[in-house]
């Protein structure tokens, strides 16, 4: 973006954040057409719409075809492309999503053990016993998956959601692999499902320091799994 672009494109963020400060635009609501926003600001048509183009690339704002452009607010599908980037220029790895996600799973498994329906604790117990008696490690990492989403969830909290949203394929893909390199290790294995237990165990009591300490020794399991391939030279990314 040249100085000129990115001056065209602070008006029109700086004009949209004034309008939601105002009160004047709301999360759905459509923007003043193209030719409008350029004579408003005092710039091109076209800057607009590459200020439009780059906004919506970053999530702010969808585009309907014939219809306009909308104000949206879609932080996964920000995050999601940045995070996936990173991974595929090698500035990331297994490990240290591992790592942001034992932080992020701490507070959400904290939050959780506070929030979460009856419901939802039933049914992370029922995944946890079934990734114990799932003999395919490929089947069971999607029991995995979906007890993680799931606590997400019951976590009430929408910007935590929509962070792991955001890097939710990128996590898929990192337990599908991760799981199955640990179900290879018979005493990983049990202390791996041990932990998924003790977490829905705690859950179900509402017990805040009982699901964070199941959460820190899930990720110590899934850690320590991580770094054995690594010092055997087998990259897991």
């Amino acid at each position: 973006m040249n100085e000129r672009s990115e001056r065209t494109y602070k008006k029109v963020v700086n004009y949209i954040q004034s309008e939601i400060w105002k009160g004047n635009l709301k999360r759905g609501e459509r923007l003043p057409p193209e030719r409008d926003l350029a004579e408003l600001l005092g710039v091109s048509r076209n800057s607009v719409r590459e200020a439009l183009r780059t906004m919506s690339l970053m999530g702010f704002i969808s585009s309907v075809h014939g219809a306009g452009n909308f104000l949206t607010c879609d932080l996964e599908q920000n995050l999601s492309a940045s995070f996936r980037m990173m991974l595929l220029l090698g500035e990331t790895n297994y490990l240290q999503v591992s790592q942001l996600r034992r932080g992020l799973e701490s507070e959400t498994a904290r939050l959780a053990a506070n929030r979460v329906l009856p419901g939802q604790a039933a049914r992370l117990m029922e995944l946890a016993v079934k990734m114990r008696e799932e003999p395919d490690a490929a089947k069971a990492s999607l029991y995995d998956q979906e007890f993680h989403n799931l606590l997400c969830e019951a976590s009430g909290n929408k910007l935590i959601r929509s962070v792991f949203g955001a890097i939710r394929a990128t996590v898929n893909d990192f337990i599908g692999t991760v799981y199955v390199r640990i179900m290879d290790d018979k005493e990983q294995a049990v202390l791996l499902h041990d932990a998924h237990i003790q977490l829905a165990t705690a859950l179900t009591n509402h017990d805040e320091m009982g699901a964070i300490r199941a959460t820190f020794t899930h990720f110590e399991i899934v850690n320590a799994s991580i770094q054995k391939y690594e010092l055997a030279g087998r990259k897991i990314l």
